[in-house]
């Protein structure tokens, strides 16, 4: 569990051994349900959370449809981060989608491990910035690709979610109807037999 999440945090900063225990000594293992929700709206996101068995989405309603805006499998991160890093209340519900468990951090053992190691706290800064590039480049994407080059995009780089995550929530996520979803997979069934 500890290992999945030193080569996670290895591609941002090299830790040693005594910089990753003063993190690891303050994860909690957190394990839920399927569709158990993490956070509500209204609520304040207390933890940074990386999957390290299961699926989560986030989501907030508008009227009253769910817009899903992150799907977090194994070796993710998922939380309201705007929430998490702000303290005050998510805009988001966060959810999961299959018996989950997590390794997750209150953002009070976080501030701590950023006083005590300034490689974490560069870790800190490297994964921030990473994560606003990934949300820039995916609204980038939502408004220049045509909706089979998203599909496409999103069906080459994650074939797994097809099998594990309700065709209703991949449509959401790819801002599109669930029939036109229904409509590329059928055709790319068609094309390639491994997605039956």
């Amino acid at each position: 569990m500890l290992e999945m999440l030193r080569q996670y945090v290895s591609g941002y900063v090299a830790l040693s051994k005594e910089e990753f225990a003063l993190v690891s000594d303050k994860l909690v293992i957190r394990n839920f349900e399927k569709k158990q929700l993490l956070v509500k709206a209204g609520e304040v996101e207390e933890y940074l959370n990386f999957v390290v068995k299961g699926l989560a989405r986030m989501y907030f309603y508008k009227n009253k449809t769910e817009v899903i805006t992150n799907i977090a499998k194994e070796g993710e991160i998922i939380s309201s981060s705007s929430s998490f890093l702000s303290g005050t209340s998510s805009n988001y519900y966060v959810e999961t989608l299959e018996p989950s468990t997590f390794l997750s951090i209150s953002r009070q053992h976080l501030e701590q491990a950023y006083e005590e190691s300034p490689s974490i706290e560069r870790l800190g800064r490297l994964m921030t910035t990473y994560f606003v590039l990934q949300k820039e480049e995916w609204e980038l994407e939502c408004m220049r690709l045509d909706t089979r080059e998203r599909f496409l995009r999103f069906v080459g780089n994650n074939p797994e979610l097809l099998l594990r995550v309700p065709q209703k929530y991949l449509a959401s996520y790819l801002n599109m109807k669930p029939e036109t979803f229904s409509r590329l997979k059928h055709l790319l069934r068609r094309r390639t037999p491994v997605y039956r």
